[in-house]
């Protein structure tokens, strides 16, 4: 089942022939087997220009994707913790070269692997303290269980720090963290990590609120986010979609059903991947962004803020190709930036990308992705269910290359 494009295409300055490959590309994800159900959003100045559904949110139940479909957003959790974060620092409680340690002492001495395994790590003293700058732009050297990248990774992984498990508490969590080496001293290099986790505990302490309720009251209520949760209730329960693994030559196998997830009982709050949300909550989340940290009136960032979010602050000024540990392919960044919580596009040139300098984003663990362009005024978001998502991952650069072919005013 799929649904036709909606808005004003032609008035929000894009040409809407050119505008319905977008919505084409996306359903024949769909039609082709390669997802199950897709859901795009393309806006400009915070008008819809088009939104396309497609396919099943349920195919198990064969529910249809729907326009308030429950989505696992994962990683796009991030971008809004980060968010929160520099709404600390707007407020004169909290400076970017703070050191983490201020706040969680127990990070006041950490240490760096420089060899051996992870039954028997070789490890030297730190440089230099970690800071909440190192933490937003994934600098601090912590690593991911998702990832391997050697004995620091395995050794998250050992200890139980999968970043995707529903037990234990953030207290707990961020304990055991502090315990673990770096993979590299802080500040050198961009290594994709469980810091945002760290900073969502940061803000517990500095705001003295959960992580959720700080989120809810700072970012989520302000700009009217009234589905972005982090568990879903027995209200929501219906709406949640579900997820889908890739299985090479095959369709794609259930990982979990929507009616079935962890989300129902999952006991403490990620600030770096552990949020659903909506087409429509996430939208306005971009909104926000695009216009400065204003939605409606409602102002949750100083608009200079918002615009060093999305600078880059990659030691020297550097890539993530060159600077950075690889997340999907070598080469898949060149030409992007990291900034405060959001990649950004640096020189579109070098890393031959069909995108605007300037224009910050992110994605999800299950192949979802958003981005904001506050030059041409346009922000798209893109939701669907797919484990894992470096499957798929070439095809953001495809989607971007569609929703910027478009515009012609």
């Amino acid at each position: 089942m799929t649904s036709e494009p909606t808005g004003p295409g032609d008035a929000a300055g894009f040409d809407p022939d050119r505008l319905q490959r977008v919505a084409d590309f996306t359903r024949a994800l769909v039609d082709d087997g390669h997802l199950v159900g897709t859901d795009v959003l393309v806006a400009r100045h915070g008008r819809v220009a088009l939104r396309s559904m497609a396919g099943m949110a349920d195919r198990e139940r064969a529910v249809p994707v729907a326009d308030d479909s429950l989505w696992r957003i994962y990683s796009m959790t991030k971008p809004i913790t980060s968010v929160v974060v520099m709404q600390l620092v707007d407020e004169g409680r909290l400076r970017l070269r703070d050191p983490l340690s201020r706040f969680l002492p127990a990070f006041a001495d950490p240490r760096v692997l420089v060899g051996g395994t992870a039954d028997d790590p070789e490890t030297v003293p730190a440089e230099r303290a970690i800071t909440i700058a190192d933490l937003l732009t994934h600098t601090a050297g912590i690593g991911y269980s998702i990832m391997d990248r050697g004995p620091v990774d395995e050794l998250h992984r050992r200890a139980g720090l999968d970043a995707l498990a529903a037990g234990g508490t953030l207290v707990e969590r961020i304990d055991q963290l502090a315990t673990l080496p770096l993979l590299h001293q802080p500040g050198t290099r961009w290594s994709y990590s469980m810091a945002t986790d760290v900073l969502g505990r940061v803000v517990e302490l500095v705001d003295g609120r959960s992580l959720g309720e700080a989120m809810r009251d700072r970012v989520l209520d302000p700009l009217g986010m009234v589905d972005t949760v982090f568990q879903v209730d027995d209200d929501r329960l219906d709406r949640m979609t579900s997820c889908y693994r890739f299985v090479p030559g095959a369709e794609p196998a259930l990982d979990e059903a929507g009616g079935a997830t962890e989300f129902r009982s999952r006991s403490w709050e990620s600030g770096g991947g552990g949020l659903l949300s909506t087409m429509g909550d996430y939208h306005r989340f971009c909104s926000a962004m695009v216009a400065g940290g204003e939605l409606d009136g409602r102002r949750i960032l100083g608009d200079r803020t918002v615009r060093q979010m999305m600078t880059n602050h990659l030691p020297g000024a550097g890539d993530l190709d060159d600077v950075g540990d690889p997340l999907y392919a070598p080469g898949f960044f060149v030409g992007c930036g990291f900034g405060l919580g959001f990649a950004t596009v640096e020189d579109p040139a070098r890393g031959r990308l069909q995108a605007t300098r300037g224009e910050a984003s992110w994605g999800g663990a299950a192949s979802t992705v958003f981005w904001v362009d506050p030059v041409e005024g346009v922000h798209c978001v893109f939701l669907t269910q797919m484990v894992p998502s470096s499957v798929y991952a070439s095809r953001r650069w495809d989607l971007r290359a569609l929703v910027n072919q478009a515009l012609v005013g």
